[in-house]
């Protein structure tokens, strides 16, 4: 038996996955999906970048979870990078659904494809945080009207420190065993960073043919995919 721990990307809490706990569950796994700090129902909760690795160690360690496939997807597979190699022996697969990945002293802002000043100026402009995106920014991304209708309804404000902050590893990402889901709508092929990172004999790519938020418009797949590889 597994232990899923599963972490939504930015605006999102552990709503985001209510899709995808039921057919986890259903194969007998454990299930652990994660609101980070700052966000959801934890919204008031101050945090950066530290904070939200924590977050997770502390929800690994404080269950005295063994077998862990932690699952990072967007934004939170910086923080799940950390995470992972924190926990030790506790992990059994790193999962990063269509996710950033951390460098170690790089920040999300400094990977921001306008470059970093662009994003810090978005955040500064929004009180420090980092607005939701509208119903039209989902388009193109294989869902439904309704599913968008969640995801807006859903999300609450990211906070920014969360995304200025640098990563800290402490040896290459390379040697985690890994898989990396990559998301087709949302472009054909993983960064530079994570492209490098597939070379190592312990990463494996997976492709699904649907866009940046699996977990709502292929919930069922997405499920299948990480069931997969837990075994």
């Amino acid at each position: 038996m597994a232990e899923f721990v599963l972490v939504a990307g930015a605006w999102l809490g552990s709503w985001a996955w209510d899709e995808v706990v039921p057919p986890l569950r259903a194969a007998g796994h454990g299930t652990h999906p994660l609101t980070l700090s700052g966000l959801a129902d934890k919204r008031d909760v101050p945090a950066g970048q530290q904070t939200h690795v924590q977050d997770i160690v502390d929800e690994i360690e404080g269950r005295d979870l063994r077998d862990v496939v932690l699952v990072g997807h967007s934004y939170a597979g910086i923080p799940v990078g950390q995470a992972a190699e924190r926990i030790g022996d506790r992990l059994s697969r790193v999962i990063f659904v269509d996710s950033e990945v951390p460098v170690d002293g790089g920040s999300f802002a400094s990977g921001w494809w306008q470059g970093q000043a662009a994003f810090e100026a978005q955040l500064a402009g929004n009180g420090g945080q980092w607005a939701p995106l509208g119903a039209t920014d989902f388009d193109g991304q294989g869902l439904t009207d309704e599913q968008v209708a969640r995801l807006v309804d859903g999300s609450t404000p990211h906070p920014g420190a969360t995304l200025t902050e640098p990563a800290v590893l402490s040896r290459p990402l390379g040697e985690l065993p890994a898989t990396y889901v990559k998301c087709l709508l949302d472009g054909p092929e993983p960064n530079d960073t994570v492209a490098k990172l597939l070379t190592s004999d312990h990463w494996r790519l997976i492709t699904m043919d649907t866009g940046h938020w699996p977990m709502f418009s292929q919930p069922t797949e997405l499920a299948r995919v990480l069931l997969a590889e837990a075994a």
